[in-house]
């Protein structure tokens, strides 16, 4: 229940329940069953969301222009820098609702195109209720593999691969729901059992490559301090690590 409250905290988290209950209704007012199946497809389209999202989008190169370098730190790069602080676990809005309706977009677009009479239930099935409650799971995972909880064996396995992203390779390990290792093996971002044992953890692999004290690192957390609850000692230790 601790790890419900924490997650239905945060904004977008349950903007996309409501999401996903609203698309459940259109669904079911649509009145053809077999549309439930649709939401199956939302699942693995989802996971590919997670992957392109986390690997090209938020391990881009930091941007030099300080703004530009606030919103990827507030995306992605803050999390890494405090792993712990439960405020950086969430995908933030600017992110969520981009990808919700552009997602949305497509799918209602491609349905329409090959001529099909029930393109928005089905939209509403695949994006709404399908990718909606795989990210739902993904928050649920995420933020599990974070937390000091008692997880079960399929959660231990997530966080297991999840650590090895934060404080081994952060150029591996991109999926974190659970099933989603299967996209990192196929793209040649897993990390092999037995190449662990001999590989090295990556220089300063809590800031992504960054040296620590990067002008640009320590004028992001101070900006966000106050939001995120990150103290002068926070701040001071993180330059040094």
């Amino acid at each position: 229940m601790e790890r419900l409250r924490l997650m239905f905290r945060h904004g977008p988290i349950v903007g996309i329940a409501l999401v996903v209950v609203a698309g459940a209704l259109v669904v079911a007012l649509d009145g053809r069953g077999w549309l439930w199946a649709l939401a199956l497809l939302g699942v693995p389209a989802q996971m590919l969301n997670e992957y392109n999202l986390h690997r090209f989008i938020f391990h881009l190169p930091p941007p030099r222009r300080q703004w530009q370098f606030d919103l990827l730190y507030r995306a992605h790069y803050g999390h890494h820098d405090f792993p712990t602080n439960t405020d950086l676990f969430f995908v933030p809005g600017f992110v969520v609702l981009p990808v919700l309706l552009m997602n949305t977009t497509l799918i209602w677009a491609m349905l329409t195109l090959f001529g099909a009479s029930w393109a928005i239930p089905g939209t509403a099935a695949i994006v709404a209720v399908g990718g909606g409650l795989t990210f739902l799971a993904y928050e649920w995972f995420h933020s599990t593999a974070h937390l000091p909880v008692r997880k079960t064996a399929l959660e231990r396995h997530v966080a297991t691969l999840h650590n090895q992203h934060h404080f081994r390779d952060f150029s591996k390990w991109f999926h974190v729901t659970a099933g989603g290792e299967v996209i990192d093996r196929i793209m040649g971002t897993a990390i092999d059992r037995e190449a662990l044992k001999s590989q090295q953890r990556i220089a300063f692999i809590r800031t992504l490559g960054m040296r620590p004290d990067d002008p640009r690192l320590i004028a992001a957390r101070h900006r966000f301090a106050a939001r995120y609850r990150l103290s002068a000692d926070d701040i001071a230790r993180a330059a040094r690590s």
